[in-house]
């Protein structure tokens, strides 16, 4: 579905953000990308996303190379990044030109009530708070029905009550069209909550350090013992990450491994 192949980016400053990543995420898969600051997250989803341009390697989508964005390709951002002068209905309908006004209506109002912000739908973005306010910009992104949603820590803003809520919201939309989702966070438990496997990244530069199937069946109980268990595994190789400098990421050993004890 969507692939990356030794995907590496090197800014014009010789700064090398990304080394060799491959990584093949699979339909309707929600990948979680953590790691510690400078590991290239967001390098990684602008790449993506056709925002920005790999220095070597490639990015492909059932085959076809991206090299720019994409009408398949979503994204979501740290900011809601609202148009002020568009009323929350006309914000969440903002790139749908090409569809029929009847659908256009019906699909914005039905992400509003799915986000539960139907009674606010001829509102100004001021007039909302700030998860109220990222709560439109994913209801956006979904109306547009894209194949591969991209995340970049849209919750990290945001109160720890605030941002449960939008967990919720944002897996009832995704339940419906089940689109691949591809979430950058620096929280362990965002990731375990809405990922079906973590990719640890490890800085300078940034590469895949460890991948782990989290393999929880949702709706997720955070008080569970899977969920609490989940949790420890990824900050484990999280810290493993941090701490230790190697020639190999883990999983290119874990692979060496596995040969030669067969």
């Amino acid at each position: 579905m969507l692939n990356l192949a030794h995907l590496s980016k090197v800014y014009a400053d010789g700064t090398r953000a990304l080394s060799d990543i491959n990584l093949a995420v699979r339909e309707s898969e929600i990948v979680g990308l953590i790691g510690g600051s400078g590991c290239g997250k967001t390098t990684l989803l602008r790449l993506i996303a056709g925002l920005d341009t790999a220095s070597q390697g490639q990015i492909s989508l059932d085959g076809e190379i991206i090299t720019e964005p994409h009408p398949a390709i979503g994204i979501v951002f740290q900011e809601p990044r609202l148009l002020p002068w568009l009323t929350v209905s006309d914000n969440v309908a903002f790139g749908l030109d090409q569809v029929a006004p009847a659908e256009r209506a019906a699909r914005v109002a039905h992400a509003l009530d799915k986000i539960g912000l139907a009674e606010h739908a001829t509102r100004w973005p001021r007039d909302l708070s700030g998860g109220q306010q990222q709560r439109v910009a994913i209801a956006r992104v979904f109306v547009a029905n894209p194949k591969v949603l991209l995340l970049d820590e849209p919750f990290s803003a945001l109160d720890a009550f605030t941002r449960a809520s939008l967990h919720e919201h944002l897996l009832g939309l995704w339940e419906e069209t089940r689109p691949t989702v591809v979430l950058v966070t620096h929280d362990v438990q965002e990731a375990v909550t809405l990922a079906d496997r973590a990719i640890v990244m490890q800085p300078k530069p940034g590469r895949i350090f460890d991948e782990l199937p989290l393999g929880i069946a949702r709706p997720r109980d955070r008080s569970s013992l899977p969920f609490e268990s989940a949790v420890r595994r990824v900050m484990g190789a999280l810290d493993h990450s941090l701490n230790t400098v190697q020639t190999s990421p883990q999983r290119e050993r874990d692979r060496e491994a596995a040969g030669l004890w067969w």
